[in-house]
């Protein structure tokens, strides 16, 4: 997993300038704040996890957020399990990503058990299907949300705005698959992003 500079290190002048940071006081508060996001964000967890991570707990800032999600996105698997591993091992070394990892999954897989059994049993209710169609649209919204928070941490550099435009046109008009958007927009970005540190 790539190491990610701690809070005690010197600043990287190419990183977007953070807040003041809080770090986790033990690895115990790591579990459960991952263990409380997870079960705060059913349908959609990004959202809560920025209010959180950065709104309220202060461990990282908008700038940071918006690098390890980054990553997390292009990585294999949940993003927010891999956002997960990123700040535990963070704060913490691998042991702080096997807790915040711990702290992701363990109320979801009891609660996924329960959910599947009542689901195999009520799909077809007509009240389910609403209460279904309900949630994507609270989904929806939460995710714009967040966007509109993250916002500050983008609007001063253009280029990202391209590869935003890119990756929408791709995925939401184009309808190409976003493995494939990523295969050809990711190795662009990082290169020009390379060469572009190493000019200032």
């Amino acid at each position: 997993m790539t190491s990610l500079p701690s809070a005690d290190k010197p600043a990287d002048p190419s990183r977007p300038t953070a807040t003041p940071h809080q770090s986790p006081r033990h690895k115990a508060e790591l579990f459960w704040v991952f263990n409380h996001l997870t079960l705060l964000g059913v349908g959609g967890v990004l959202p809560f996890a920025q209010r959180i991570l950065v709104e309220d707990k202060r461990w990282l800032s908008n700038g940071e957020f918006v690098e390890m999600l980054s990553l997390s996105q292009v990585l294999p698997g949940p993003n927010l399990i891999n956002l997960a591993l990123m700040v535990g091992q963070h704060f913490f070394g691998w042991r702080g990503a096997a807790v915040a990892l711990a702290g992701m999954l363990v109320a979801p897989l009891v609660l996924i058990f329960l959910v599947a059994i009542a689901y195999a049993q009520y799909a077809s209710t007509p009240a389910v299907t609403h209460a279904l169609q309900g949630m994507s649209a609270v989904v929806a919204g939460l995710v714009i949300a967040m966007a509109i928070k993250l916002f500050p941490a983008i609007r001063h550099d253009l280029p990202n705005w391209g590869w935003a435009g890119l990756a929408f046109a791709g995925v939401g008009l184009l309808r190409i698959n976003l493995l494939w958007v990523l295969v050809v927009l990711g190795p662009i970005a990082v290169a020009l992003a390379w060469w572009r540190i190493r000019r200032a």
